[in-house]
C-alpha cells in the first residue's frame, strides 16, 4: 500500500486510480474492436494492450481530453495501420519473384495479409467497428478518426454495402 502525505497533491494519488477505472471500463470493448479489425485474437489482444500501454503512458494528458477513450481507439487503430503496412511489405518481399521463397512463409504471410485486409477497407472497418460495434455516433466517430461526420456515414454506408454484397447479409 501507498502512503498519503500532505506534501503530495490528491490528484496525483488519484490518477492511479482513475486509470484503473478507465482500464477496467474500456479495455474489453476496445479488445472487442480489435478483433473485429484483425480477425484475429491474438493481434487483437497485442494492438489492445498496446495502446493502453501508451494511454497510461500519457495518462496525466489523455485524461484531461475531451474524450480519453477517442484517444484510446485512435492509437489502437493507428498500431492497427502500421501492422497492416508491416506485413503488406513482408508479404511483398516473400512474394517477390527476385528470389524463392519457402513454401511455409508464403502461407503464413498470406494467411497474416488476409487477415489484416479483411473484408473492406481499414478506412470504412474502422468507421463501421465505432459505430456499428461501440455504439458511438457519426460525429464522435469522426473525432475519432479525424474526419467529418459526412465521411464516417458514408464509410459505414459503403462498408456495410460491401458486406451485403460479399456475404449477402442484410443486418451487416
Amino acid at each position: 500500500m501507498f502512503e498519503h502525505t500532505m506534501q503530495q497533491p490528491m490528484s496525483e494519488v488519484a490518477r492511479p486510480l482513475e486509470f484503473e477505472v478507465f482500464f477496467r471500463d474500456e479495455y474489453p470493448r476496445l479488445a472487442r474492436a480489435c478483433y473485429l479489425l484483425t480477425g484475429d485474437g491474438a493481434e487483437a489482444e497485442d494492438l489492445a494492450q498496446e495502446a493502453m500501454v501508451r494511454a497510461f503512458e500519457r495518462w496525466e494528458r489523455v485524461s484531461d481530453m475531451e474524450s480519453p477513450d477517442g484517444y484510446l481507439y485512435q492509437t489502437a487503430f493507428n498500431l492497427n495501420h502500421k501492422r497492416s503496412r508491416r506485413l503488406a511489405l513482408r508479404a511483398r518481399r516473400v512474394m517477390s519473384p527476385s528470389r524463392s521463397p519457402d513454401p511455409a512463409s508464403i502461407v503464413e504471410s498470406k494467411n497474416e495479409v488476409m487477415l489484416a485486409l479483411g473484408a473492406v477497407p481499414i478506412a470504412q472497418r474502422e468507421a463501421l467497428v465505432l459505430v456499428g460495434w461501440l455504439g458511438m455516433d457519426a460525429s464522435e466517430a469522426g473525432r475519432v478518426l479525424g474526419i467529418d461526420a459526412v465521411s464516417v456515414r458514408g464509410r459505414v454506408h459503403r462498408a456495410r454495402s460491401t458486406l451485403r454484397e460479399k456475404f449477402g447479409d442484410d443486418e451487416a
